[in-house]
């Protein structure tokens, strides 16, 4: 078949072609940005074509000559308001294979849904409706899932560094509420399988045990021979709950929150139908799916993460290797390289760092008191900078407008400490890179490091986040700030 494939450099899209590939089908992928796929094992072997779920021309022409479609976009972290992005998209779409005569069938994958509409988080309530949009428009295949567990997977991720960091915990009783996640294997062979069954449209529920979010947990420690400690009490609202995964987790907040939201109530499959159209996929067990995908993070062969694709939600990584800590964070912005190089780059002096302003105050009476130079240095300029110049308690260790500014710290550590923005073109935009790095000397610096932790999530995230928006909206009065 001739098949094309949307978000091909996501999580599942990004499994799923090499899959199409081994089966004999030929791939189209439809792409923001093609040097995503360029470097891929399989990026030879598919016909790349570049446009944008925004732009109906493009959309069009992506789908020409196509006998099926995977329909695997999502714009949650895109917009702030994802859920009518999303259905911009799948309206272009439906509107686009309207005009394709070859299409037979488009294959969506969409989540399971709690009996109880206002049960609904926002996020699984627009999935909902992008089926519904894609079902009435055109032949669609809609395999409705819950929790993915796979390498690299968001779920998964939750899971492992909540259970690994955590020896005991206290958790919202409703993490005994019963929910059914499934094997990413599992579900690429009901993709595979689904885009080739003739006739084969309309809903289809998925899923392998039916287990407690703390069971999940509770397993996971039996695999790794761990023994935790979990005890449900009736607090934690899920907004503040998902703000906590984001803070223990490398997962942030933008995706925990919609993840915690989905099994606040009991959301499980009917899997009647995916048992009649596939009677030959029994999905892998909870337990299986998680020895497999440990064993794939062992030996360092994790295909696709949940932060990989593009324009996806705000990405956070944390990285202790060869003697140094680094906290990366990533976001796509609405703006060109030099405004995003502007925004970080006209950062401290009189104009100040943007967030949590007192605590940088504190820091730098601190620095001053153990005989560091605090924030009384400012800066020369209030946007252009120049290699060794000071910056506050830093100095511009490097600056390459519009493309990279680097800053070493001097303030008083136990240790080496750098920050980072680099300003990529990605997309009709930039994408920004915002670096946290440091070499402890000694334990002191590990627990300076690791004793500073919970305060960076909190001072990055919104830093970054800060020089998004400034970037996005223009930075007024700069010409008034010294």
């Amino acid at each position: 078949m001739q098949i094309l494939v949307t978000g091909a450099t996501g999580y599942v899209g990004g499994r799923l072609v090499p899959r199409l590939l081994r089966r004999g089908h030929d791939v189209r992928v439809f792409v923001r940005d093609p040097a995503r796929v360029s470097n891929r094992p399989w990026g030879d072997q598919v016909e790349v074509f570049r446009g944008d779920m925004s732009d109906p021309a493009s959309v069009r022409a992506a789908l020409e000559g196509m006998d099926a479609a995977f329909y695997l976009v999502h714009a949650m972290g895109h917009s702030e308001d994802f859920a009518a992005t999303d259905r911009q998209w799948a309206h272009t779409f439906v509107a686009a294979a309207a005009e394709c005569p070859t299409l037979r069938k488009t294959v969506y994958l969409g989540g399971l849904l709690p009996e109880v509409d206002e049960a609904r988080s926002r996020h699984l309530s627009s999935r909902a409706e992008v089926g519904e949009i894609l079902r009435a428009g055109t032949p669609t295949l809609e395999f409705r899932a819950g929790p993915v567990i796979g390498s690299g997977s968001a779920s998964f991720e939750m899971v492992r560094y909540l259970t690994e960091r955590l020896p005991a915990m206290i958790a919202p009783r409703w993490i005994r509420n019963r929910v059914q996640p499934v094997g990413v294997r599992s579900v690429l062979v009901y993709l595979c399988e689904g885009v080739e069954r003739e006739g084969a449209t309309g809903i289809v529920e998925i899923g392998a045990d039916r287990l407690s979010f703390r069971d999940m947990m509770l397993q996971y420690a039996e695999v790794r021979g761990l023994k935790r400690l979990i005890v449900p009490v009736p607090i934690l609202a899920p907004s503040l709950a998902g703000r906590w995964v984001g803070l223990v987790t490398p997962i942030t907040k933008a995706v925990a929150i919609p993840l915690v939201e989905g099994i606040v109530h009991p959301v499980l499959a009917d899997t009647t139908r995916a048992q009649e159209l596939f009677p030959d996929n029994e999905p892998m067990t909870y337990r299986e799916a998680v020895r497999l995908a440990l064993q794939r993070v062992d030996e360092g062969q994790v295909m696709t993460r949940w932060s990989g694709a593009l324009g996806s939600a705000p990405a956070y990584r944390f990285e202790d290797r060869e003697g140094m800590a680094q906290e990366i964070r990533t976001r796509w912005v609405k703006a060109a390289p030099e405004q995003v190089y502007r925004s970080f780059a006209s950062l401290g002096g009189r104009r100040g760092w943007r967030v949590w302003g007192p605590l940088w105050r504190l820091r730098g009476f601190v620095d001053q008191l153990v005989g560091g130079p605090g924030l009384r240095r400012g800066r020369r300029h209030p946007v252009d900078l120049e290699q060794g110049e000071a910056v506050d308690f830093w100095r511009v260790e490097e600056a390459r407008a519009p493309e990279l500014l680097r800053l070493r710290a001097e303030m008083k550590v136990p240790g080496r400490a750098w920050l980072q923005w680099e300003a990529i073109p990605e997309d009709r935009g930039t994408r920004l890179i915002q670096t946290a790095s440091f070499v402890p000397f000694g334990v002191p610096g590990a627990l300076y490091w690791y004793g500073a932790y919970p305060a960076h999530r909190f001072i990055f995230d919104d830093l970054v986040d800060a020089v998004v928006d400034d970037a996005e909206a223009g930075i007024p009065g700069l010409h008034e700030v010294a």
